[in-house]
């Protein structure tokens, strides 16, 4: 007998489910929200769920139900434990947004390597932990791997060494899991965000003026491009976290879709520098400009 449930809208079918990593806030809650409104059980985690009230609030007011769950992703049985429920509970995963990130302002004279294994830890191998507890079941439903990186994952910028190393990771590690990942059903995408205006910039964790005060001989070019990220995340210029979540979804429902999914056009034609500029040049006269 022909199976004929594909052809069917998901309300027809068992609605499958997604679970999305660091939803307190920002893409991931707008993505939790978004993905609950077009029929998906949405697993919506976060590592503190007492910073879960912006997010409850969000799912009220749009008339949708979310699975709040606990899920630390830098701890391995953490994200063991909480895919390991989603099956119990709904009994199938369809597709993971691996959203958790965070931010880290430095430079390496600056910084211990321990402060850059940290960052490291949340940003790369956070990702890999719920990856690699999903994947055996990501397999039985044909499901989907979709991981939101950033621009910053394609451009290297000043005082980013550690953020950007961390997402540069993510990008080469799904890039070159994807065509393993396609022979067994499971498709593999990355989101990559321009400047969104959401808490990220605040939940950097740093004191601006005090990181200015601290940063000796680099002081200069620090103070300069502070004042260019404060304006480009500013409500007036940065994108929406629901604008950037669409390309959340569009990973989650299109028929065939990309690896690679920019959520603007500021952050197409940023990522397009890169990918044509062959000795490097283009990329650093662009990040040159931003702390001279």
């Amino acid at each position: 007998m022909l199976d004929r449930t594909k052809d069917l809208p998901m309300s027809a079918q068992s609605p499958k489910v997604v679970l999305i990593t660091g939803t307190s806030s920002g893409i991931g809650l707008a993505a939790a929200v978004a993905a609950a409104r077009a029929g998906w059980t949405t697993v919506a985690t976060l590592r503190d769920p007492s910073r879960s009230d912006a997010l409850r609030k969000a799912a009220s007011e749009a008339g949708v139900e979310l699975d709040v769950r606990q899920l630390d992703v830098t701890d391995e049985a953490s994200a063991r434990s909480a895919i390991e429920g989603v099956i119990a509970d709904h009994g199938r995963l369809d597709a993971v947004v691996n959203n958790a990130g965070a931010g880290h302002l430095g430079t390496l004279e600056n910084e211990s390597v321990a402060e850059v294994r940290k960052v490291m830890e949340v940003n790369f191998f956070g990702v890999l932990n719920v990856s690699k507890a999903a994947l055996p079941h990501l397999r039985a439903s044909g499901g989907r791997l979709v991981t939101v990186t950033s621009v910053g994952g394609v451009i290297g910028q000043p005082f980013n060494e550690a953020y950007c190393a961390a997402k540069f990771a993510v990008e080469g590690y799904m890039e070159s899991l994807a065509p393993v990942a396609a022979q067994h059903g499971v498709s593999v995408s990355v989101i990559e965000p321009g400047a969104v205006a959401t808490e990220f910039v605040t939940n950097v964790g740093v004191d601006l003026e005090a990181a200015a005060a601290e940063a000796g001989v680099y002081a200069p070019q620090l103070g300069t491009y502070l004042n260019r990220t404060i304006a480009q995340f500013s409500a007036d210029a940065a994108q929406t976290p629901e604008g950037a979540a669409e390309s959340v979804m569009e990973a989650l429902t299109a028929d065939e879709p990309a690896f690679r999914l920019q959520t603007s056009d500021w952050a197409r034609d940023f990522v397009g520098t890169k990918l044509t500029d062959l000795d490097g040049s283009a990329v650093l006269g662009l990040t040159n400009g931003w702390i001279a």
